[in-house]
């Protein structure tokens, strides 16, 4: 027993899956750092066997997560992408013009949110990470560098900013307090508002084996099970889901007050809630089988790197996400499997991965080394990043992705 539900308050007991001990994923090193204590954080994720909450305990505080934000979104063209069609088809499906407020919740550098500025439409951001919300104002994105919940909300209705669209993009999961969070949301939400939230899809996760999308920036993993629980008690409810590719799989539920009843209940929902229920998410048994899952997984690319160093062949990866530091560590891959590195992101370049110390360089390097095989960490951009790698194939270097399983991207 290791503490309570962050949801309902229920005594944890059942282990989901425990990846031992682990950096924080985006604690970058400088090379004066290499040779002092790092601090190491357990990685073991929980279910509530109440109301099946996938989760991590508390340890790191907010401010050293959360404090400054290494991973600018606006670096992806997919997920610009991704974020420029969202924008065009809600402003459509909700009519919206300057007479209405969208504020983004973990809006970052305010990619998404300028979509809208050049559709006319005033914007809010809210992110915690200093250097991100920095950006965004430099950007012309009025953003707060606050820690948003039930107090902002209040803050944010006394000076009569409301949202008509409220939107948050891959924050659920980081929301340690989630009950201050959600009830946040819905106070903050104006009436006839609508509150759409993108997050990682569990049951994908688990069907596939997405361990490394487990870290400590991680607090919850969601089904919509879970997810329409959480947002009911609160007062709220989702109408309508839609099941998206991005980040290995995730939802975009729409969401609007519970008392309203403004949008109709789509078909979707049903659907979906049915998919996890036939898959076992209502059971405990379902969630006991994901840690040999993993254990499988590991070995497969520990022998992949085994075999690739014993025939002799340079090895190097291509990205630092959050992500890929947890897969690499969990795996004990450091410099004896894997020789760099490396980002598109300037902040990661001359630095060096947290726990395994691998050295992040420019995407440069690659052309300069011309090593036999690039692992593509962010596997979830695989077809993206290779398009830009595919001179690798000139000198006869492989494209390989980790997960979900090893394999030549072709």
């Amino acid at each position: 027993k290791v503490g309570n539900c962050r949801f309902c308050g229920r005594t944890l007991a059942q282990p989901f899956c425990n990846l031992g001990m682990s950096p924080l994923s985006n604690a970058f090193l400088d090379e004066t750092q290499l040779s002092q204590p790092e601090q190491h954080y357990p990685l073991c994720t929980y279910v509530c066997t109440n109301c099946f909450l996938v989760q991590l305990q508390d340890y790191a505080s907010l401010e050293e997560i959360f404090g400054d934000n290494v991973n600018f979104s606006s670096i992806s063209p997919s997920w610009l992408a991704h974020c420029k069609q969202y924008v065009t088809e809600i402003i459509g499906r909700l009519t919206l013009d300057s007479n209405h407020c969208v504020v983004e919740l973990a809006s970052n550098d305010g990619h998404l949110l300028k979509n809208f500025l050049e559709a006319g439409i005033p914007v809010l951001g809210i992110d915690p990470a200093r250097n991100a919300a920095a950006a965004a104002e430099v950007a012309g994105i009025p953003t707060l560098p606050e820690f948003f919940g039930m107090a902002l909300a209040r803050q944010l209705v006394n000076e009569d900013r409301q949202a008509d669209l409220l939107i948050g993009n891959n924050v659920l999961a980081h929301v340690p307090n989630l009950n201050d969070f959600v009830a946040g949301l819905q106070i903050v939400l104006k009436k006839n508002g609508v509150l759409t939230l993108e997050f990682s899809h569990l049951l994908r996760l688990m069907q596939e084996g997405q361990f490394d999308t487990i870290y400590r920036e991680h607090f919850s993993y969601f089904s919509l099970l879970t997810a329409r629980r959480v947002l009911e008690k609160h007062g709220l409810q989702v109408f309508d889901v839609e099941q998206l590719a991005t980040h290995g799989g995730s939802l975009r539920v729409f969401v609007q007050h519970a008392n309203t009843g403004v949008h109709p209940l789509s078909g979707s929902v049903a659907e979906l809630i049915a998919d996890e229920e036939s898959a076992g998410l209502t059971r405990a048994e379902a969630y006991k089988k994901f840690s040999q899952q993993v254990r499988d997984i590991k070995l497969n690319i520990l022998e992949f790197f085994v075999d690739a160093r014993r025939s002799g062949k340079s090895v190097v990866g291509y990205g630092a996400p959050a992500r890929g530091n947890t897969l690499l560590n969990y795996c004990g891959i450091d410099r004896d499997f894997i020789d760099y590195t490396v980002d598109l992101s300037p902040i990661k370049q001359s630095k060096f991965l947290p726990g395994t110390h691998v050295p992040v360089y420019a995407p440069e390097k690659i052309n300069e080394t011309r090593p036999d095989v690039v692992v593509i960490l962010p596997w979830h951009l695989k077809e993206e990043i290779a398009q830009q790698l595919s001179h690798v194939r000139e000198w006869g270097g492989q494209l390989v992705v980790l997960m979900p399983r090893v394999e030549v991207v072709h």
